[in-house]
């Protein structure tokens, strides 16, 4: 096969199955790759064998196999960064939040984790040359913390008109974990039509932690989080896109010595996050971000400031 292989040229999918696939997203090569058999086997109503020889089949044209260091050097020339006003911020995080990775920014009420959404998106539409990806922004709202007045402030400070900022950013509202769940699901067709190049997610557990209360119901929330992140990263993968999520902490009263406050999610989402930033409030319109994990950037703090205009240093 070669690299022009269209989804209609799969073994097994003609153009009725081929129909309902994109009708559900699957409309190249590479979401049929990254699919598992399961789903294609749902969607296209085959047999999940058939599936799973459509699946390989994608793969195989892609040349998804092994490639070297230098190739995925290579790679990385296609990744792009998203500044935040801050060159304190955007020093920390090696020129900016960047684009294939998801980023966790953590802290407490106050720490100002939605005002950097709302920065993010407008900066995201910014030029290259001026720090951003000449993109759009998806916005799940899980706590309805977005405010349109705030985006306003934000492009009027950087000369874009707050009327094209705001037709740029597509909110959608999510009233529990499933329904946030779906939101992600359905994303596809929006990134690919609008050029989104921000996924936000503000905040990721705030439904996980009020859906699913005691330890009985601990596994399957983290189950279904994790199907969640996998989701994210994947529209990360697949759109060259950032994906910002905004979590919540929890105290920890039993620890003796050091900051009590920890990010919830536990383990699946501090492996799922690229990168983790701890922010704190501290004097006036001061607040600290620490770079917590990253996986090629050394630990650090930067200071801050929440203005009007927005995010600065």
């Amino acid at each position: 096969m070669t690299k022009e292989t269209t989804v209609e040229d799969l073994p097994g999918v003609g153009p009725k199955t081929a129909e309902k696939l994109a009708d559900s997203g699957f409309d190249d090569l590479m979401s049929i790759a990254t699919a598992s058999a399961s789903e294609i086997a749902a969607i296209a109503e085959v047999g999940t064998g058939t599936a799973a020889k459509v699946i390989a089949a994608a793969r195989s044209a892609l040349e998804m196999g092994f490639e070297t260091g230098l190739a995925a050097l290579e790679k990385r020339d296609l990744i792009g960064k998203i500044t935040t006003g801050s060159k304190e911020i955007d020093n920390l995080l090696g020129g900016g939040f960047e684009t294939s990775a998801i980023t966790e920014c953590y802290g407490a009420f106050g720490s100002s984790k939605t005002q950097i959404a709302h920065q993010l998106a407008v900066n995201v539409q910014l030029p290259k040359e001026n720090g951003g990806l000449d993109g759009t922004t998806l916005y799940i709202d899980t706590e309805h913390t977005f405010r349109p007045e705030r985006i306003q402030q934000m492009a009027e400070a950087l000369g874009v008109d707050p009327k094209e900022a705001l037709s740029k950013i597509f909110i959608g509202k999510a009233y529990n974990s499933d329904h946030q769940i779906l939101l992600a699901d359905k994303a596809k067709d929006i990134i690919k039509e609008n050029n989104v190049k921000l996924i936000v997610v503000d905040s990721l557990m705030s439904h996980f932690r009020a859906d699913y209360i005691g330890r009985g119901s601990l596994a399957d929330r983290q189950q279904k989080l994790n199907k969640h992140l996998h989701t994210l990263q994947k529209l990360a993968d697949t759109y060259n896109a950032c994906v910002y999520l905004t979590n919540q902490v929890m105290s920890k009263p039993d620890m003796l010595f050091g900051d009590p406050t920890q990010a919830v999610g536990g383990h699946v989402l501090h492996h799922a996050a690229t990168f983790r930033l701890y922010l704190r409030k501290s004097k006036g319109n001061k607040r600290i971000a620490k770079l917590v994990d990253s996986p090629n950037l050394p630990d650090g703090e930067a200071v801050y400031e929440i203005h009007t205009e927005g995010v600065r240093d």
